[in-house]
């Protein structure tokens, strides 16, 4: 499936998550990867909003929590044709269905200098 997005800032909160070894131990054995502590924020078209449903409600993969914390689903994804990582759904979230968060090993707004308001491709492979 492929969407575009439009980056948008955060509430900052998932920096304390992913920084939390058995999120990152977790995320290294399932993807490959150990996540920057943060995510790049991206808003998708409301017209997606049955297939971002669709796609997180028969999501199989689960990275489980520690005590007092939540589980997170994940699907790989490809960010603009290159960039590996996944998008998360975590259990405990204040953010609107099309409020997509993508991680990757590296904080994409200073290495490709993502801003708010860029448009990206989102290639997510379920």
């Amino acid at each position: 499936m492929e969407l575009k997005g439009i980056v948008t800032t955060g509430l900052e909160k998932a920096a304390y998550f992913l920084g939390q070894d058995f999120y990152k131990n977790q995320f290294m054995d399932k993807c490959g990867f150990t996540p920057f502590p943060g995510t790049l924020n991206l808003i998708v078209d409301e017209e997606k909003l049955d297939d971002i449903r669709l796609m997180k409600n028969s999501c199989k993969n689960v990275i489980k929590p520690d005590e007092g914390f939540g589980g997170v689903k994940y699907i790989r994804a490809i960010l603009n044709e290159e960039i590996v990582g996944a998008i998360v759904f975590p259990d405990k979230t204040t953010h609107t269905e099309n409020y997509l968060e993508f991680i990757s090993k590296d904080k994409l707004r200073d290495k490709y200098g993502f801003k708010d308001g860029d448009i990206l491709k989102l290639e997510i492979n379920i």
